[in-house]
């Protein structure tokens, strides 16, 4: 179950000083660049220093993982990408007024420091030893969150899988609770929103040009790493292990009829151009989940308004939150103050299988212990207050099917949608590149 909040770069064990934008501090000739500007993202600007420490961070991480590095020039050239998408999506969470309290991003702090064994003065110690200053890991750690929730907004709360797509996934997918799972990695040649045919012509001359490399015995993850569009490029475009309903369905597709070792001819998809690696394969032969783990929940809903501000409706839920830490009982104020249909039963939302919630609310009582209540959490809803009451592991074939059958579909569904509207948010972003005036 998703357990955290985020699972990209914040997520390292002892090496977190590579997941911070942070250097050493450098010598005084250095300090005169730091106004120099690389390019300008709508109205703001990314200096010189900002390009060099992302291309350190980086050189540090694919170090620790023993990935080849790829040139300089595409290094920087990437990386300066990434920095300019991170920078639009920013940018529209603060217009779109997300913000993240102290008081989110210190729990998130604590459960890194715990998810690596770590009290919070170890954490620190072992960041400022590799340089790191604690302030800028907070404020990357709140940026990282602030994607996140702008993610679930734009796209991930606006997924919709019905049941009509759950049956037809299941009966054309006998494979998909077979337990084997494939290690892929791929490459991107990413299209622009309303490419011209001259576009799209020259992105599949690319194309072509990668797949002569990779018919030449070229690494297939070096390659990957200098060309690919995708935020896993300098990864190698690596995938990790995932059953086949985990995998993009163009992926999945193609991986049936591939045996390890072999390549896959260019897919094309909405987002652009793929080519597809079967690293390896593994298992099979079982149910990939024996049993399903439920969770019974108890939530007050407090919808904003015209006359409720966001303010509001979260000091409304404190006060909330602190007669039930007195020992109030949590039906009775839902049963009082939530605008839930559930309010008649006191917020009881009975028995729920993983990706019945949406992934605000799924993610906040993934993160309680039974009796415990969290703190307010927004959602397109609303504001929520949850207590989670028990959790169970159920043997339910059919039902454990069905919402695993759902599960994958949301994921590859947004997996999708995040791609088309990353590449919708880039193409509509003023970019005026400056490193090649230096």
């Amino acid at each position: 179950m998703k357990r955290l909040l985020f699972r990209s770069r914040v997520a390292i064990a002892i090496g977190l000083a590579a997941t911070t934008l942070a250097l050493p501090v450098h010598s005084a000739p250095r300090a005169v660049e730091v106004d120099r500007i690389v390019a300008v993202v709508n109205n703001e600007v990314i200096t010189g220093l900002e390009l060099r420490a992302r291309i350190e961070q980086t050189r540090r991480q694919l170090a620790r993982q023993g990935a080849q590095l790829p040139p300089e020039e595409v290094l920087q050239r990437q990386l300066l990408e990434r920095l300019i998408v991170e920078r639009a999506q920013l940018q529209l969470a603060r217009e779109s007024s997300l913000r993240v309290d102290d008081v989110t991003l210190d729990r998130a702090i604590e459960r890194i420091a715990s998810n690596n064994k770590l009290s919070i003065d170890q954490l620190r110690a072992t960041l400022e030893k590799d340089g790191v200053t604690w302030s800028r890991f907070r404020d990357e750690i709140r940026s990282e969150i602030l994607l996140t929730r702008l993610r679930e907004r734009e796209v991930d709360s606006r997924i919709v899988v019905t049941d009509a797509e759950i049956d037809n996934f299941i009966a054309n997918n006998p494979d998909a609770f077979s337990g084997q799972e494939f290690a892929v990695a791929h490459i991107l040649l990413r299209t622009p929103e309303g490419a011209s045919p001259q576009q799209v012509e020259a992105v599949a001359r690319r194309a072509e040009q990668v797949m002569a490399r990779l018919r030449s015995g070229e690494d297939f993850a070096r390659v990957a790493a200098e060309v690919s569009d995708a935020p896993d490029g300098l990864q190698g475009g690596s995938l990790g292990w995932r059953p086949l309903d985990r995998l993009p369905a163009l992926f999945a597709d193609a991986v049936r009829r591939m045996r390890p070792g072999e390549t896959s001819p260019v897919l094309r998809s909405a987002a652009g151009l793929h080519i597809v690696r079967l690293v390896d394969a593994r298992g099979g032969g079982a149910a990939a989940v024996q049993k399903l783990e439920q969770t019974r929940a108890r939530h007050i809903l407090i919808k904003t308004s015209e006359v409720l501000s966001d303010a509001d409706a979260e000091a409304r839920l404190l006060a909330i939150r602190e007669r039930v830490v007195n020992g109030a009982d949590f039906a009775e104020l839902a049963k009082a103050s939530s605008a839930d249909l559930s309010a008649a039963r006191g917020g009881d939302l009975g028995w729920l299988n993983p990706g019945d919630t949406v992934p605000e609310f799924e993610r906040a009582m993934n993160a309680l212990r039974p009796g415990e209540v969290s703190a307010p959490v927004r959602s397109p809803f609303g504001w929520h207050l949850i207590q989670l009451v028990e959790r169970r592991m159920q043997d339910v074939t059919d039902e454990r099917k069905r919402a695993a059958a759902r599960q994958a579909l949301r994921e590859r569904k947004a997996e999708q949608a995040y791609e088309d509207w990353l590449r919708q948010l880039r193409d509509s972003t003023y970019v005026d590149y400056r490193i090649e005036r230096e």
